[in-house]
């Protein structure tokens, strides 16, 4: 990038001098010559910051570079923004006496990892607050009185037929609004069906009294989140694990199970869809046995190199549960997810959530329905999906160059990716990451205590939560692990 000088003299006195140079694009330089200014002791506590408009005019960058770049100073905890007062250095972020004291790669005070690639998290930095809070303070004003009263189960009306139409435009979900029942994530959703402490559940659909809408055994894939099975196992719930090869889920070893728990578009954490042919399979099992498909698709939004698989619930919506969430798009933190449902299944969950919303917050799904509705989810996400797919090639370069014996898979799809190491070195490596401050899990951590080790030994590394500014470090440290190993 060519070097660009600015000084800018903004109405409220504040002049800035910033220099925009160095590797990465316009926001990385820019958001990298504010953080040195504020550091460094040339912006003040307390200074206000121009607005992104008027400093993205002066730069020759877009508005979202400048608001961005901002966000991403907000959340380190540079800067601070509030409604009225614009954005200000934050109050705490004292300059040092010499920036040269700083080391480089020193690591971060917070009693976290130096280097988090762990997976299913998101850029925590990216989330859209400008866009968020627009669409916030539209919901709020055009939202009915009747809205702050005590919450419909089921969800907003508003946020349950925007998602019937984007589900069915973006996933092939074949959906109606009276057929979604709002919840607070997937692991809601297991509590809703199978749990035994769910408010109202009266076992319905088949459901043992004072059990969940479900019952067990339930088919589940031999590699995936241990969360998930020590919530089934505490409602009573046996699961059973099906064998894992190339194709996703081997469906035909299911049995006698009443229901079934894949990740049809993207295996976590192995990484590969579930072929068409073993798709076709597990919709017919359902219907012979009068079992159920509950569906997965925890990051549906993100295909690099293949194009999207769309739901599986388009097979069959009256054997197919699809569960969905904006964890991954989105923030965990937002804590909203959806759960499509087949008729027979509506009340029975309804019934379980209880007579009010005590879950999902009001405001927050109107929001949500406004910021799909106006079209800012999809531009989040195709920008989210650019920046991940860039994240992705960074870390196959890497390792590429400094550890080309490592075979890495899993990653046409995804927040993150599969390294395959020689067997009996898992643990190792793992260990010695932990040392260095590196944060990634093995995919031992993920195989079902009954299922067969199928995957071999190997990492299963996130390349989405890292800011930018700290992606190539924790690159570095991961590499060095590798060749260390």
């Amino acid at each position: 990038m060519t070097e660009s000088w600015v000084n800018y003299a903004e109405r409220i006195g504040v002049d800035l001098h910033l220099e925009l140079s160095g590797p990465g694009g316009r926001r990385a330089a820019l958001t990298r010559a504010l953080r040195e200014a504020v550091r460094g002791g040339r912006l003040a506590p307390g200074t206000r910051l121009p607005p992104y408009r008027s400093l993205a005019a002066d730069l020759g960058v877009a508005r979202n570079t400048v608001a961005d770049a901002y966000a991403e100073l907000v959340a380190e905890g540079w800067l601070t923004a509030r409604q009225g007062s614009g954005t200000r250095v934050a109050e705490r972020a004292r300059p040092l006496r010499r920036a040269v004291d700083v080391p480089a790669q020193a690591p971060a005070r917070t009693g976290g990892p130096r280097h988090d690639l762990r997976q299913g998290r998101p850029d925590a930095s990216a989330f859209p607050r400008a866009a968020w809070a627009a669409s916030y303070r539209r919901a709020l004003q055009a939202a009915p009185s009747e809205a702050f009263g005590p919450g419909d189960p089921a969800g907003r009306r508003e946020l349950r037929e925007t998602l019937a139409e984007y589900l069915a435009r973006a996933r092939g979900v074949r959906a109606e609004p009276d057929r979604i029942v709002i919840c607070s994530g997937f692991a809601h959703a297991l509590r809703l069906l199978f749990g035994r402490d769910a408010p109202g559940s009266t076992g319905g659909a088949g459901g043992p009294a004072g059990g969940g809408v479900l019952r067990g055994p339930l088919g589940v894939e031999a590699y995936g989140l241990g969360f998930h099975r020590d919530l089934l196992a505490a409602a009573g719930v046996r699961t059973v694990p099906l064998p894992l090869d190339e194709h996703g889920a081997r469906v035909a070893a299911l049995g006698r199970e009443r229901a079934v728990l894949l990740t049809p578009a993207h295996q976590f954490p192995t990484g590969g869809p579930l072929r068409p042919e073993r798709r076709a399979a597990v919709i017919d099992w359902a219907r012979a046995r009068g079992a159920v498909v509950l569906e997965d698709d925890y990051d549906g939004e993100f295909r690099y190199d293949r194009r999207p698989v769309g739901a599986l619930q388009g097979l069959d919506p009256e054997r197919v549960i699809h569960i969905g969430s904006v964890s991954k798009s989105l923030s965990p933190a937002l804590r909203l997810g959806w759960m499509v449902l087949p008729e027979r299944y509506v009340e029975p969950v309804l019934a379980a959530k209880g007579e009010r919303e005590g879950w999902a917050s009001v405001p927050d799904q109107l929001a949500l329905a406004d910021f799909v509705a106006c079209g800012s989810y999809d531009r989040h996400v195709r920008r989210m999906r650019q920046r991940y797919r860039g994240r992705r090639d960074r870390l196959v370069a890497a390792l590429a160059e400094r550890a080309p014996h490592i075979e890495v898979t899993g990653i046409a799809a995804g927040l993150h990716a599969v390294l395959r190491l020689p067997p009996g070195t898992e643990r190792t490596v793992v260990e010695a990451a932990a040392r260095r401050g590196v944060a990634l899990d093995g995919l031992a951590a993920f195989r079902h205590p009954d299922g067969p080790a199928s995957a071999g030994d190997g990492l299963v590394v996130g390349y989405a939560a890292p800011a930018d500014h700290a992606y190539g470090a924790a690159l570095e440290a991961l590499c060095e692990v590798l060749t260390a190993a």
